[in-house]
């Protein structure tokens, strides 16, 4: 069965947004080399709709690297959503309806292909992490403080978890690997 993997760029006091405006300075070689690995093993991104319609803003304008490659041409897009939303903007893309989130990624994951990628941390995580299909959190954390912004996890984000991993870059980010257990 594949495997579900949320991997998501924090700062050390635990923010996630416009990781665009703190993150890039600290894209080392190896940090670079690991996302690329962990990119190009999965075949699939799962996205909420919100991200979704950000990411398909930028993505589809960025290639000619074997990285934005990969996740424009090669990489399935699934946006989870309970309304409408345009799946045409970043190909290829499907729709999967948020009213019925366990049962539609049950029946992803029983697909073949390879590791399915979810690219920040929200609503979508948690219900995938309390319907017990979430098997991976990867966790950037990024040596900086923002003081404020939106949190790594929100109030409703409970599960219990165990520690799988941890790698460290010559920049100072480090990788936290974590698997839910439910409990």
């Amino acid at each position: 069965m594949r495997k579900i993997i949320a991997s998501t760029y924090s700062t050390v006091d635990g923010f996630i947004d416009n990781p665009h405006e703190w993150s890039l300075q600290y894209n080392s070689p190896d940090a670079m080399a690991y996302a690329f690995e962990m990119t190009t093993g999965c075949d699939a991104l799962l996205l909420g709709r919100v991200t979704y319609e950000g990411m398909a803003q930028a993505w589809p304008h960025m290639g000619g690297n074997p990285y934005a490659d990969h996740v424009n041409d090669t990489m399935t897009k699934y946006v989870v959503a309970s309304r409408p939303v345009d799946t045409s903007a970043w190909n290829p893309t499907v729709a999967i309806d948020g009213t019925d989130l366990a049962g539609q990624i049950t029946d992803l994951k029983k697909q073949d292909g390879g590791d399915i990628l979810i690219w920040g941390s929200g609503r979508l995580t948690d219900g995938l992490a309390a319907h017990g299909l979430l098997d991976e959190y990867r966790v950037w954390i990024y040596p900086v403080l923002k003081g404020e912004g939106e949190p790594l996890f929100r109030p409703g984000s409970v599960t219990g978890i165990e520690a799988a991993g941890a790698t460290t870059f010559e920049s100072g980010v480090t990788v936290l690997t974590y698997r839910p257990t439910g409990v």
